[in-house]
């Protein structure tokens, strides 16, 4: 075990630790990791590119979650069901756990770089999505439609070698293998949070809470079928309480609102930071937690938009778009603001879920910390449903079309949900964070030189809107 930890922080440091740093006026230094330095710059390349596409093209998107379904029936799922599986991850461990996560490590100014990772990283997973629309395939166990970057990488590695038709492509093998990982150290995160919150909220011991998340989550995944139904309901309701709470939370605080918001900016900069290199943990944890919060640019939600009945390749690029921005810009500051407008004499020294659970404590009584603890249920149960849905398409493209392989990564990620609730809190973020980073790695060096296709099918896109007005 220990042997496992070393690997895994030997992994995190070369995707997260500093790779160089940059001098700051006045003293002090920002690391930048090699993760920052591909995913702002592709946010950056991407938004120029389709024309900063998250304001362009907000009304479309919006309209595009009210359209009626007219392609096939049977197992095929809408980009509106699509959006709400990939909703239901980013809406989910990121915009609790995550926020509080880059909060407790970064401080206020996290919250900024959380909002710009989100503003840059929603015209990626435009080109991301799109392109999982445009090389999707058939799904001969689920049925409907199966993809994602796995499936995209190998038809460009394909292209490379002169069209010369291979099983597999190296780097889609790994893009698949650090997915799985990925989501087995999400699975860890889930029920690590959780069952901390309930120990707090009701006193019960983390063996109880665990073994009946993981009881019901397989009774959810083990079946065929059943993982998009659930999550149809259950995903709505969820986000829209949580969001109405924590807005008349807010409304009541309104008048600490700008203070909040003053600080978030000179913290962002690192104005207000004390030590040398703090804008480098600053910026480090905003833009890591919103990439873990959003997925943006890791190839996570591609899995979920490549199974969507759509009429253009677009609307499903469009739809991700908008996820990005329901989850970081929306959800995600809700959580902050909450934890930001609450006195620092109630928070101080606390980090993760207590300190979330002090804070709605504080607005709310002991009802918050239930409260909290009921949430951060169901937003962990629905994003474990989620990334089992992701996991489908690689697990298929590792292994084959068959039941005893997609059957023993469920098992495989129910177990690692059980061993989560009794392990570290560092050990498991860790985990998901080696898992993402690696999966960014190889999905961006891939939509770049295949973007072209996505705006291309966004010029499209854009002229029959045209067209028909």
């Amino acid at each position: 075990m220990e042997l496992i930890i070393q690997l895994i922080s030997t992994v995190y440091n070369f995707l997260w630790g500093d790779l160089f740093t940059i001098p700051l006026p006045g003293g002090g230094s920002a690391g930048i990791s090699l993760l920052v330095l591909l995913l702002i710059p592709t946010g950056i390349y991407f938004t120029i590119r389709t024309r900063v596409l998250p304001v362009r093209m907000f009304p479309e998107m919006l309209r595009l979650t009210v359209e009626k379904r007219t392609g096939e029936r049977g197992h095929a799922i809408s980009g509106l069901q699509t959006l709400i599986v990939s909703t239901a991850t980013r809406v989910g461990m990121g915009n609790l756990v995550g926020v509080v996560a880059a909060i407790s490590a970064g401080g206020a100014g996290a919250v900024f770089w959380m909002w710009v990772s989100a503003l840059l990283g929603s015209s990626t997973a435009f080109v991301e999505a799109t392109l999982a629309q445009l090389y999707k395939e058939k799904d001969p166990l689920y049925g409907g439609y199966r993809g994602g970057p796995a499936y995209y990488i190998h038809a460009f590695v394909q292209r490379k070698l002169g069209g010369k038709k291979r099983r597999y492509s190296l780097v889609a093998v790994l893009f698949a293998i650090s997915g799985l990982i990925c989501w087995c150290g999400i699975s860890q995160v889930i029920s690590n949070s959780v069952s901390s919150a309930f120990e707090n909220a009701f006193q019960v011991p983390p063996l109880y809470s665990t073994l009946l998340l993981v009881l019901l989550a397989a009774v959810i995944v083990l079946r065929k079928n059943a993982t998009v139904k659930v999550l149809d309901v259950l995903v709505p309701v969820m986000a829209g309480c949580y969001f109405l709470i924590t807005v008349v939370l807010l409304v009541k605080n309104a008048a600490l609102l700008p203070s909040v918001f003053q600080r978030i900016f000179e913290e962002a900069f690192g104005i207000r930071q004390a030590v040398a290199g703090g804008f480098g943990a600053v910026l480090m944890n905003g833009v890591k937690r919103g990439l873990f919060s959003n997925e943006a640019g890791s190839g996570s939600a591609p899995c979920a938009a490549a199974a969507a009945d759509v009429s253009h390749p677009a609307k499903a690029g469009l739809l991700q778009a908008l996820g990005v921005f329901i989850d970081t810009i929306v959800i995600c500051s809700c959580t902050a603001l909450i934890m930001l407008v609450t006195p620092e004499k109630n928070i101080a020294g606390l980090q993760g879920m207590d300190l979330l659970q002090a804070s709605m404590q504080y607005h709310l009584g002991q009802f918050g910390v239930v409260f909290i603890a009921l949430v951060l249920w169901l937003f962990s149960f629905s994003t474990f449903i989620g990334i089992l849905f992701y996991a489908r398409s690689n697990v298929a493209y590792l292994f084959g079309d068959n039941w005893v392989s997609q059957t023993g990564y469920k098992v495989l990620a129910l177990v690692m949900l059980f061993i989560g609730g009794m392990a570290t809190y560092t050990f498991v973020w860790d985990l998901g964070d080696v898992g993402i980073g690696l999966m960014t790695i190889f999905n961006i060096a891939v939509i770049l030189p295949m973007s072209k296709e996505a705006l291309g099918c966004l010029r499209e896109y854009e002229g029959r809107l045209r067209e028909r007005r």
